[in-house]
């Protein structure tokens, strides 16, 4: 069954989770867990992304992240290649270190951030790694003890969350502390983590029809937790953008027409796009080729890379700057 298309844009909030490949652990001691914090300071800082909460358990991770200047397909893509590449030298392994690619959820933010930060900080409880609400207050490895005062997360963003609950920062930390205290006893939420009621309803054709007639609460397997407008507006989105894609198969563009377009921009011949080389000029041109291949042609970023010649982290960097170029000249 093909894998859904992530659902993502500037501003959009995400519950995303990693586990590690058939539940093995991804963090072997505390040098792990730090490595992985550092690379995600840098990344968050690099994007412009705001983290909410973020729970790291010995065999898999929760975040609550808001799209900032990069998509997070970028973020987490660099993120995990880093971390796997790191990890995997300093054990002495080989092979895959996560299970498939990361979960990500777009969630409704008014109905639930609070309960996504509650559930999330909750999850070293749920591990059994901490056993009081005192104990995670202490725990290095959660967002928690941020917002506790306990331990200092630049990255984090604590005072937007602390916000939520009105006042002062001080009173909203005391109000939080209350907040996670009646929820210490709960279990697993599966209608946070996702379930399966999209394929229950026959796909996300039908899902929407249901959303624009007013369904009252609609839940996704993998990739929207909101009410039925949220759902449809999300969706809505989602299906503006396949539409551009195959009106534009309709119309004809294909890599190399695109890439003929690339050329007039720049002033090249066509095999300098696709040849090595690192002016700045062809490097431009080439990020912006890379940028309108996977965002408007819907190429794979594996099959890129294959064309190109170039690595599939590769293809990644280079649709970064090449949305900057776009961005930067009007050309989105």
């Amino acid at each position: 069954m093909p894998r859904l298309a992530r659902l993502d844009a500037p501003g959009v909030l995400h519950h995303l989770m990693i586990r590690g490949i058939e539940r093995r652990n991804i963090f072997w001691n505390d040098e792990d867990r730090e490595d992985f914090l550092n690379r995600l300071s840098k990344l968050l800082s690099e994007t412009g992304t705001p983290c909410y909460a973020w729970a790291l358990i010995p065999n898999h991770a929760h975040f609550l992240f808001r799209t900032g200047k990069v998509l997070l397909a970028a973020l987490m893509r660099r993120l995990l290649t880093g971390y796997a590449v790191s990890f995997n030298r300093r054990h002495k392994r080989v092979g895959h270190l996560f299970q498939n690619r990361y979960k990500s959820i777009v969630c409704q933010e008014d109905a639930y951030l609070l309960e996504l930060v509650r559930y999330i900080h909750l999850n070293p409880v749920r591990a059994g790694i901490v056993a009081s609400p005192s104990d995670l207050n202490e725990y290095a490895y959660c967002g928690h003890s941020a917002l506790m005062g306990r331990r200092k997360r630049e990255w984090q963003d604590i005072d937007y969350v602390l916000s939520y609950f009105g006042g002062s920062r001080s009173r909203g930390k005391k109000e939080y502390r209350s907040y996670m205290e009646a929820g210490f006893n709960q279990g697993r939420r599966d209608e946070l983590t996702g379930g399966g009621l999209v394929r229950s309803l026959g796909g996300w054709s039908e899902v929407r029809k249901d959303a624009l007639k007013g369904r009252e609460y609609i839940k996704s397997d993998e990739r929207i937790l909101g009410d039925s407008d949220f759902v449809a507006a999300v969706l809505g989105k989602a299906e503006e953008k396949f539409d551009r894609k195959y009106e534009l198969k309709r119309l004809g563009y294909d890599l190399g027409r695109v890439a003929a377009r690339v050329c007039e921009i720049f002033g090249l011949k066509e095999q300098d796009i696709f040849s090595n080389g690192k002016q700045q000029r062809k490097v431009k041109a080439r990020s912006l080729l890379c940028y309108w291949a996977v965002r408007d042609l819907g190429i794979s970023q594996t099959d890129l890379a294959k064309r190109l010649k170039l690595s599939v982290p590769g293809i990644g960097y280079s649709v970064e700057r090449g949305e900057s170029i776009a961005r930067e000249n009007g050309m989105i």
